[in-house]
């Protein structure tokens, strides 16, 4: 008879794990107890069952006790650091609050591991005590149920212990290579703690930590547990200190290139770390090819793509300072550039730039000349980035529909163009490279076509059928700030009126620079739109010769006055003058009368038509004990003439005296106020102060400084020249709505085109005309009823 009693004690003496205790390590068994045990099971014919019985306890242990204690130290109620049953002491009071959860995560691996080793030693046992191979269904994968009760239970915060202690893994690893980087002074490091462990030098325990998570790391690869329970957390972790890194080293570094500096970091630290934890923590000169799992090597390229496109964001988040600071900053283009060949990013690229710069130029509080450093900026930096021209169209889009509504850019990119400026436009134009515009861009696509490259993916292809993009992406860059116009005429008219000024205002002329300019812009917009200022030019050369001339007439009766310099222009291809007007003195006016009369005795059948409001007046005031010799406009010299005649003028009689408005006449005599030469001593009533006051500096002024009023132009604006060529065809809109009564707008037109074209007359768009007749609508000349226009009754 079998005494059931002493065999089932034998039983669990070799398998305690069926009275629900699970104690490492097994106590020794000896061999007797194992040959009483299958004797008595094998005439019994239960093994098969005890085997059966084991498998299900093995897997209510794991389900039901050691995962829920595992999980147990990752609750969010537990506050606590564990106290950490190791042979290695480490002071973990010492720790920061973010390392209690390394020791922590130390502490449940150990205790789970020593509970899966005593589960592992069963199945042994099993096979000893059988005395026979067993079949795989017989004993079911201690480590597959584990990771499936493991997962089963996973708690959301879990990832945040493997994340802490991987954190210092990646810590202790770099510790070395952390030193050797900043190793700039070593008496500054003295002082800092420890790299690996943060503690003070002389309590570093790097190689107390190090042991640790090596036996803790080896526990993981035993259990198999590293690619499923702490996969997405490593991987959130290596992509952290890959942004971290790409911060440290690469941001506001524009003038050298880093992709291989990231390169060779991502191989020799990232990668050798993450293949350690695959390989037990061996040496780096223990770990051969072979011995990397695939799994590790195929992770490698999707860290070096992260890699790719962190670094490629980091560089479009701050492309505007490496727009500025361009060319100094082309090697980080570069960059972008081989980033680009591998990860698409164009349309971050422009929706990101685009912002960026309407964020930071497009809007009031930036003048037009700064916009215009911007865009040029952008255009030769967009364009090393990419030489097709799409994302360059689409980038500054904004920037060109903002500055068409800006008044003075036109203004600004002409004195650009002909001055030494911050928009480097003078420097594009003396290059004299030039790329055809216009009709014949069109025809360079295909003449060059060996050199063709097709548009850049990623593009919405709707933005690739702009009108004229063709004509934009094959521009220079002085073509492209034309083109925010679409007008070389425009521009060419306000080129005309600037020279016009300078012409009228600079008295020492440098007509060299002049005529420089003049032939460069001749290069790139031909010679008929600029003929009117070759003939502005030889108008100066011309008069000087006159004056020299007049001058230097020994027949002359009687001395002049004072000296006149004139400049003789003709009239027809210089701009309108702005509609001002200005009354002599009589004694001043007759000496003009004499250079006229003079002038006419030289030239037989020619007069001249004084313009008194334009030039420049050096005169001399001598009041009380003070002296001042100044260069002011003819209107303030005129102004303060007859303060020499009568002391005290009302604003309404100097007005009728000298033919000028009251309000553009109190514009002028604030002038003489703010050098303390006239003072208003009534309401609209203006004195002369002899003596001299304490709050005013008498000093030498330049009309540069003096009044800003008098620097605007003598020239009509573009706009108002436009108005008056309009006013050709006022005669002809009258005659025909006198005949037909009334016409729609795209009627008048068309016979306004017709005119123009056999007259040899003006062009202009509908949209001009709409203005004009609008005008005239305003003033009451003409009504606009039910889409017709007809002249006013």
């Amino acid at each position: 008879m079998c005494d059931l009693n002493a065999l089932w004690l034998d039983v669990l003496k070799i398998f305690p794990i069926l009275s629900g205790e699970i104690t490492s390590p097994l106590e020794t068994v000896e061999d007797e107890v194992f040959e009483n045990v299958y004797r008595h099971l094998e005439s019994l014919g239960t093994i098969t069952t005890l085997t059966s019985i084991l498998s299900l306890e093995i897997e209510s242990t794991i389900r039901n006790i050691l995962v829920p204690k595992f999980w147990k130290h990752f609750a969010p109620t537990e506050n606590e650091t564990p106290k950490v049953k190791l042979d290695i002491p480490v002071n973990t009071a010492a720790f920061s609050d973010p390392n209690a959860l390394f020791f922590t995560f130390i502490y449940a691996i150990d205790e789970l591991y020593n509970s899966y080793e005593c589960l592992e030693l069963i199945k042994p046992r099993l096979l000893y005590l059988n005395k026979k191979p067993l079949s795989a269904s017989s004993l079911e994968n201690t480590q597959k149920t584990l990771h499936n009760a493991l997962l089963a239970q996973l708690p959301p915060s879990f990832n945040n212990f493997v994340g802490d202690f991987y954190s210092v893994h990646f810590r202790l690893f770099t510790k070395d290579l952390t030193l050797s980087v900043n190793a700039l002074d070593s008496e500054v490091f003295t002082d800092l703690p420890c790299a690996g462990c943060n503690f003070d030098l002389d309590q570093c325990c790097c190689q107390k930590l190090t042991e640790m998570v090596t036996a803790t790391n080896v526990k993981l690869l035993k259990m198999g547990l590293i690619d499923r329970l702490a996969g997405s957390a490593l991987t959130a972790l290596i992509k952290l200190k890959i942004k971290e890194h790409i911060n440290d080293t690469c941001v506001g570094i524009f003038d050298r290139s880093h992709l291989k500096q990231l390169e060779t970091w991502i191989n020799d630290v990232v990668m050798t770390w993450l293949t350690s934890i695959f390989t037990e923590w061996k040496s780096k000169d223990d770990i051969s090819q072979e011995n990397i799992p695939q799994s590790v090597q195929s992770f490698k390229v999707k860290l070096t793509y992260f890699m790719y496109e962190t670094f490629a964001q980091n560089v479009i988040s701050q492309f505007f300072s490496i727009i500025i600071d361009y060319p100094d900053s082309s090697p980080a283009i570069d960059d972008l550039k081989i980033c680009m060949e591998k990860i698409d990013m164009r349309v971050y690229l422009t929706e990101s730039l685009r912002s960026s710069l309407e964020a930071r130029i497009l809007h009031p509080g930036v003048n037009t000349m700064d916009i215009l450093t911007g865009y040029v900026a952008a255009i030769k930096a967009i364009r090393h980035l990419d030489n097709t021209g799409v994302i360059l169209e689409i980038v500054t889009a904004p920037i060109k529909d903002y500055l068409r509504k800006r008044n003075d850019t036109v203004r600004r990119v002409v004195t650009g163009l002909t001055e030494e400026g911050p928009t480097d436009l003078s420097e594009e134009l003396a290059k004299g490279e030039f790329i055809k515009y216009g009709k014949d861009a069109g025809n360079n696509e295909y003449s060059n076509w060996e050199n063709w490259e097709p548009d850049p993916f990623g593009i919405d292809p709707n933005v690739l059928e702009l009108n004229n993009s063709k004509v934009i992406r094959s521009a220079d860059i002085i073509s492209m700030v034309v083109d925010i116009y679409g007008s070389k005429e425009l521009f060419m008219v306000e080129y005309r009126n600037l020279m016009a000024d300078r012409l009228l205002s600079q008295l020492d002329f440098n007509s060299e620079k002049e005529i420089r300019n003049l032939e460069l812009l001749k290069i790139r917009f031909g010679e008929s739109l600029l003929h009117s200022c070759e003939v502005m030019l030889k108008d100066v050369t011309d008069s000087k010769r006159i004056n020299a001339h007049i001058h230097g007439d020994e027949n002359s009766d009687e001395s002049p006055l004072f000296d006149i310099s004139s400049l003789i222009i003709s009239a027809q291809f210089w701009p309108s003058f702005n509609k001002e007007s200005l009354q002599l003195p009589v004694e001043l006016e007759n000496e003009f009368k004499k250079f006229t009369k003079a002038y006419e005795s030289y030239k037989g059948n020619r007069t001249l038509n004084w313009r008194t409001v334009t030039g420049r007046v050096n005169i001399v005031i001598e009041i009380g004990d003070r002296v001042l010799e100044m260069t002011v406009p003819p209107t303030q010299a005129v102004i303060i003439y007859h303060f020499q005649h009568k002391n005290e003028w009302s604003l309404e009689e100097l007005s009728s005296l000298i033919k000028v408005p009251p309000s553009a006449l109190r514009r002028r005599i604030s002038f003489w106020q703010n050098h303390g030469l006239i003072a208003e001593i009534e309401p609209g009533v203006f004195g002369l102060l002899e003596k001299e006051t304490e709050k005013t500096q008498f000093d030498d002024v330049n009309i540069t400084d003096a009044d800003e009023e008098d620097l605007e132009s003598a020239m009509a604006s573009a706009s108002d020249q436009r108005e008056e060529e309009l006013q050709v065809f006022w005669s002809y809109i009258v005659g025909m709505l006198t005949n037909l009564d009334c016409m729609p707008i795209d009627r008048i037109h068309q016979m306004l085109k017709l005119f123009a074209s056999h007259s040899g007359g003006v062009e202009f768009t509908q949209d001009e005309l709409k203005h004009f007749l609008q005008r005239k609508v305003r003033e009451h000349k003409l009504l606009f009823s039910g889409g017709v226009y007809q002249l006013a009754k």
